[in-house]
């Protein structure tokens, strides 16, 4: 077994770890510096020991995105990192159904979650029952299914998509009607942007972006002048018309980086706007402060014990990850195609 770190904030590792705080200057007090360097440092000395990878999403707190991450992105990003990577181990930093997907494309590997009750409000909305039933409803429509599900539900399923690819994907399909799950506001928004039918599932919807309301955007733009506001589809369709740019959270950084706005609200996930604040000094960030309560589960502490102890791994029955997994491949071959 791995040797316990140490975990005090000497001089000597200020000094080590001065390149790593520099990266989250602007978003992390210094106050707060000494209580996340020597995790950092223990992470990154012990993944390198055990040839592990650390895949991020976008919304996990700039600590963990800028200083420990071997891969950033958004689900359809990680997808695609977990599917060529050659590592030993996977911890997945983001919510359970980021790391069953991880474990879908890599059935002999070890996929460590550092917190398996991490959820998801539009994953928990949806079951494995719910699609057959959608099935035998609509005879012969094919199920596209948003990756923000669990294992079994895309096995059910005859493709999954991401925001950023969902047009794309439902559009491949030849058809003119689909079964789209579970997000009900990314379904509406991909309906206004397609001549496809979408049949909805009407529960499902992302706890986060719900809350965003269009009175949120006209108000800020009241208070603040130049202001460009871009937002997740995820949110409610009011809300994106409001808006100036709607994209997956890749494009949304995307678009700040290529735009660089004087002034920009990015509606969606809080600790988004602090990762991407970190790497765009000139550009002044409105933070509409919705925190996603599950991706916050994933902590420097939890990712250490993950990999010294290889705790809490994702494990998912074999015939349903085999199903899941045609899914999530066509996917990919289709996005990189």
């Amino acid at each position: 077994m791995t040797n316990l770190p140490n975990l005090e904030f000497t001089a000597e590792l200020a000094i080590e770890m001065q390149p790593y705080y520099e990266k989250v200057r602007r978003v992390i007090p210094e106050i707060e510096w000494p209580m996340h360097a020597p995790y950092i440092k223990a992470i990154n000395d012990i993944k390198k020991e055990k040839n592990a990878v650390l895949l991020v999403h976008n919304y996990q707190t700039p600590e963990i995105y800028h200083c420990v991450a071997d891969f950033v992105g958004d689900s359809l990003a990680l997808s695609k990192e977990a599917a060529r990577t050659d590592a030993d181990i996977i911890v997945q930093c983001g919510v359970h159904f980021m790391a069953e997907t991880s474990k879908i494309l890599n059935p002999d590997k070890i996929v460590l979650s550092p917190d398996l009750n991490a959820g998801c409000s539009l994953a928990e909305s949806i079951t494995a029952d719910d699609v057959r039933s959608l099935k035998t409803k609509y005879p012969g429509i094919p199920v596209v299914t948003y990756v923000n599900t669990s294992a079994e539900v895309k096995a059910e399923s005859d493709i999954c998509c991401t925001s950023g690819n969902a047009r794309r994907v439902i559009e491949s399909l030849g058809v003119n009607k689909v079964i789209f799950i579970p997000d009900k506001y990314l379904a509406q928004n991909i309906a206004n942007e397609t001549d496809i039918e979408i049949i909805t599932w009407d529960t499902g919807s992302c706890e986060v972006h719900e809350l965003f309301t269009p009175n949120d955007l006209i108000e800020a733009r009241e208070n603040e002048d130049d202001l460009k506001i871009i937002a997740h589809p995820e949110c409610p369709p009011d809300v994106i018309k409001e808006a100036d740019f709607s994209g997956s959270t890749a494009n949304m950084i995307s678009w700040v980086t290529n735009n660089k706005p004087k002034k920009v609200m990015m509606v969606t996930e809080c600790s988004m706007s602090d990762n991407i604040a970190a790497e765009n000094p000139e550009v002044e960030f409105v933070r509409p402060c919705n925190l996603c309560p599950h991706m916050k589960k994933i902590t420097l502490p939890k990712i250490l014990d993950n990999l010294i102890y290889l705790n809490n791994e994702v494990k998912i029955d074999p015939i349903i990850a085999k199903k899941a997994f045609n899914a999530v491949d066509r996917m990919i071959k289709l996005d990189i195609s």
